[in-house]
C-alpha cells in the first residue's frame, strides 16, 4: 500500500527532479512587501533631513557620487540607513531564535541578558579609563554579549534546556547586570558618563560604512547557519516527543539555535550599543503577519530593518535640529507593544 505525502496546509511543494521545496505563498509575498516597505523606508531616510533632498538628486548622488548632496546623502545619510538596516535585520533574527527557544514570546536578547551583558562591559571600560577607543567598543560589546548569553545557558542547564528555567535566568541576571552597569555609571566622571548612557541607548549617529561592512560580513556567514536553524525551528514547533521521533534531538538544536541567536543580538550591540524591543517586536510582527506556525526568519529580517530604518528617520527628524538615540524610538514603541503581550498573555490564561 503506498502512502501518499501532501505538504502541510498553506504550503505548495515545489520540484526539481528527485527534490522538493514547501514554500509558503503568504511568506513569499510578505517577504516581497517587506522588500518595498525597507526600500520605501530607506529613500524617505535619505531624502528627510535638516536639509530636504529630492529622490531624484539623492539618485544622483548615490550614482555620480557626486554633486551638491554628496555628503549630506552619501557620506552623512546613507551609512546610518544601511548600518540601521542591517542592525535590525540581525536583532530580528536573533528575537525569533531566542523567542523559539524559549517558546516565550516575551523573550528576547534584551530580556534574557545579552544587551546587559554587552552594557556592563562596555560601561565598566569607559568608566576605568581601560578603554574609550570607538574602534575597541564593538568587540567589547560582543564578548559581553557572548559573555551574559554563555552565563545564561550555563546557568539554566538542568540535564537539558527547559524553556521556562531558561526565562527566568535570563530576567534575573538581567537584573543583576543592569544594577552593575548603575554602579558603574555612578562611580564615571560627567563626560564619559554621559557618553556611555547614549551608547546604552543605543544610537546610528556617526555611522560609518565601515561598521555596516564588519556587520553584513556578520550576517553573510551566518546565512547557511540561518538556513539550517529555519529547519531546527519547524522541527522544535512540533514538540519534543515528535521531533525525537522523526530522528531529531531537540537539546542540540535549542543549543545551536540560543548561541546563533546571542552571537547575532551581541554583534549588533557591537555595531550600535544595545538597540531594545527590535528583537521583541520584529518577530511577532513577522508571524502575525504570515500566519505561519513557526517564527519565519527571513520575515523577522527583514520587519526588524523597517522598524530600526523607520524610528531612525524619526529619531533624527522628530526634534530637529537635536538627534535622539534609535533607542529611544524603538522603546517608545516597545514598551506599550510589551504591555499588550503581557495583557493578552493573561487574558488567554483566563479563558
Amino acid at each position: 500500500m503506498s502512502v501518499t505525502l501532501r505538504p502541510p496546509a498553506g504550503t505548495r511543494a515545489l520540484r526539481t527532479g528527485p527534490y522538493a521545496v514547501l514554500v509558503r505563498p503568504r511568506s513569499a509575498l510578505i517577504v516581497l512587501a517587506l522588500l518595498a516597505a525597507l526600500a520605501g523606508a530607506a529613500v524617505l531616510a535619505l531624502c528627510a533631513g535638516d536639509a530636504y533632498v529630492p529622490p531624484g538628486r539623492v539618485l544622483d548622488a548615490l550614482l555620480t557620487g557626486g554633486g551638491p548632496d554628496r555628503v549630506v546623502v552619501g557620506e552623512l545619510r546613507l551609512p546610518r540607513v544601511v548600518l540601521g538596516a542591517l542592525v535590525g535585520a540581525a536583532l530580528g533574527c536573533a528575537g525569533a531564535l531566542i523567542q523559539a527557544v524559549a517558546r516565550n514570546p516575551l523573550a528576547g536578547p534584551d530580556v534574557l541578558g545579552v544587551t546587559h551583558g554587552s552594557s556592563v562591559l562596555v560601561v565598566g571600560l569607559m568608566t576605568y579609563g581601560i578603554t574609550a577607543s570607538p574602534g575597541q567598543l564593538p568587540w567589547a560589546a560582543v564578548a559581553g554579549g557572548l559573555a551574559a548569553g554563555a552565563l545564561v545557558y550555563v546557568l539554566a542547564w538542568r540535564g537539558g534546556l527547559a524553556a521556562h528555567r531558561f526565562v527566568l535566568v535570563g530576567i534575573a541576571l538581567s537584573s543583576g547586570l543592569s544594577a552593575v552597569t548603575s554602579l558603574f555609571l555612578s562611580h564615571g566622571e560627567g563626560t564619559t558618563a554621559q557618553t556611555a548612557k547614549v551608547w546604552m541607548t543605543g544610537s546610528l549617529n556617526g555611522a560609518d560604512l565601515a561598521q555596516a561592512r564588519w556587520l553584513g560580513a556578520v550576517l553573510v556567514v551566518a546565512l547557511p547557519f540561518l538556513v539550517g536553524a529555519a529547519r531546527a525551528m519547524r522541527r522544535l514547533a512540533l514538540g519534543d516527543e515528535q521531533a525525537q521521533a522523526l530522528g531529531a534531538r531537540p537539546g542540540r538544536d535549542r543549543l545551536l539555535l540560543a548561541l546563533l541567536g546571542v552571537v547575532l543580538a551581541a554583534c549588533a550591540a557591537g555595531a550600535a550599543g544595545p538597540v531594545d524591543f527590535v528583537a521583541l517586536v520584529a518577530p511577532q510582527i513577522a508571524v502575525r503577519l504570515t500566519r505561519s506556525p513557526e517564527l519565519p526568519l527571513a520575515c523577522s529580517a527583514l520587519t526588524g530593518a523597517v522598524i530600526t530604518v523607520v524610528a531612525d528617520t524619526a529619531a533624527r527628524t522628530a526634534l530637529a535640529p537635536t538627534e535622539l538615540p534609535v533607542g529611544v524610538v524603538t522603546a517608545l514603541v516597545g514598551a506599550p507593544y510589551l504591555l499588550w503581550l503581557l495583557v493578552r498573555a493573561r487574558r488567554t490564561r483566563s479563558h
